[in-house]
């Protein structure tokens, strides 16, 4: 009885926090050490050119960022009005060292983990009254899970084009959510003010990033807004000027000429907006099934008790579960609805990365707040909820130890050791097939260089890390990716070799 007592205690305190940390850090390290080898690729190669041209001729930065902001123009008035995100991607870091390759996965994740992390930490504080160290613990262990169960690591790690379009634009977003939440909290006013006016700067970003985010920043800051007309009318000001400059921003983007020439030769036809929404609704429900498997759901029965412990020692008023659920279901489901409406899909792998990280930190909320609800229920008047208390108490430290133990378990011991990203990361490291891709990658790197040779035939790779996923090139030189790479480095032709 005394070791459950212990565990009890061990898993409210700090320490328990500083092991999830670690452990979180610990399986960052495959991932990163994997970045090593990472390399240039797909659309990174169209979207750099005109930088890198100007890069090799030059050699100043300032000329190369002015060259990006050109091409951003171009591209805002022939193909699409992403306007922050074409001119980050025109920055690729490549473009400048092709050995710099290690610095996309540092980036993408350190933003994606940092801004969830603060986002969901806040949340589960400020909102539902959850004890710091509770939330850290909760939220350290949910970004482990999402990243071993990634929809797509490829596209939300180590592609930087795709990572900066998608996983980074969210990040900022997750950041000026914190903000416009910290404005209506912190005590001084003067805070307040600093948190609106950095807030007010990132929006404009996020309205010029992908429109999944962009739409879920309109929802979200137009909750906000009434939320604050109701309770907090003298921090009112405080959410809409970066609601104002994000919506501003977003207008600009959905506006630009280019979305409308690309329309007009583009060859996906998307669905009505009404069953774009309708779909939406029903796709949730799909991938909700897809993003949950045994990883997950040994992680929500171990939070549980920790959950319910936290909130019922909450001060917050739990009454409106239905509405939270809604309202959480509803956002989720709005990020399906640009690409139904624009290409009349859904499954592309470095959207899905946004949607399944949001659809984790909304399930660990709204599990949270039903917990609240249950535990503030008086007394014999939900028999069903007095009997949930009582079993998660019973249970309490037993079941959170016995279902991480397992967790642990499941993810080190699993047969094929591709199914968790830092298990495979590790794996492709250790057995040397990442090595041997980065060396015949330099071969192709080099061959790329020679100015002698025009056309360029480049041999297949012969082993390649189970997560660079991403396609090659193939033995059409007319394929567009040969053609990208052929333009980039301007030879004539480029092919591989069958």
């Amino acid at each position: 009885m005394k070791v459950w007592e212990k565990a009890e205690n061990f898993l409210s305190g700090r320490r328990a926090v500083f092991l999830a940390m670690g452990l979180l850090i610990l399986s960052f390290v495959p991932l990163l050490w994997l970045g090593k080898y990472n390399v240039m690729c797909i659309d990174d190669y169209d979207y750099g050119r005109r930088v890198h041209d100007v890069w090799q001729a030059t050699g100043s930065f300032t000329a190369s960022v002015q060259e990006a902001w050109r091409q951003n123009m171009d591209f805002y008035q022939e193909w699409q009005g992403t306007y922050i995100s074409c001119f980050l991607m025109g920055m690729c870091p490549m473009n400048f060292n092709y050995h710099a390759a290690w610095v996309v996965p540092i980036l993408m994740v350190g933003m994606f983990a940092s801004s969830s992390f603060v986002l969901e930490r806040h949340i589960l504080i400020k909102w539902l009254g959850c004890e710091k160290e509770g939330a850290a613990l909760s939220v350290a262990l949910l970004l482990f899970v999402f990243y071993q169960v990634m929809e797509a690591p490829f596209e939300g790690i180590y592609w930087y084009n795709g990572a900066t379009h998608y996983v980074l634009m969210q990040s900022v977003w997750f950041f000026v959510l914190t903000l416009v939440s910290g404005s209506l909290w912190v005590e001084k006013k003067g805070r307040a003010y600093v948190c609106c006016a950095a807030a007010a700067v990132l929006a404009v970003i996020v309205g010029g990033g992908n429109l999944v985010t962009g739409l879920q920043a309109e929802i979200i800051m137009t909750f906000l807004v009434c939320y604050a007309f109701f309770q907090k009318k003298d921090r009112i000001a405080c959410v809409i000027i970066p609601f104002l400059t994000g919506s501003a921003g977003f207008l600009v983007n959905v506006l630009a000429p280019g979305n409308g020439k690309r329309g007009s030769i583009d060859m996906d036809e998307g669905y009505s907006a009404v069953k774009a929404v309708a779909l939406s609704f029903y796709n949730t429900a799909v991938f909700a099934v897809r993003w949950t498997p045994v990883l997950v759901i040994l992680l929500w029965l171990a939070l549980l008790p920790i959950l319910w412990k936290f909130m019922k020692a909450s001060r917050k008023d739990f009454s409106h579960p239905v509405l939270v659920t809604a309202g959480a279901y509803c956002v989720i489901s709005a990020m399906f609805t640009p690409t139904l409406f624009a290409v009349g899909m859904t499954g592309l792998s470095r959207v899905d990365n946004i949607i399944q990280m949001t659809y984790y930190l909304a399930v660990l909320l709204v599990t949270a707040y039903w917990l609240g609800y249950f535990s503030h229920r008086k007394r014999r008047e939900d028999a069903a909820a007095e009997a949930l208390g009582l079993f998660l108490e019973r249970a309490g430290s037993r079941m959170s130890v016995v279902c991480l133990l397992l967790l642990l378990g499941v993810w080190a011991l699993t047969a094929d050791k591709n199914t968790y990203a830092s298990i495979s990361a590790l794996r492709s490291v250790v057995n040397g097939e990442a090595q041997t891709f980065y060396q015949e990658a330099m071969e192709r790197y080099e061959l790329y260089m020679d100015e002698s040779i025009a056309e360029v035939e480049v041999a297949p790779y012969s082993a390649r890390p189970a997560l660079f996923d991403f396609t090659d090139l193939s033995g059409d030189e007319g394929n567009w990716m040969n053609l990208a790479v052929a333009r980039y480095y301007h030879k004539d032709s480029v092919r591989c070799a069958d």
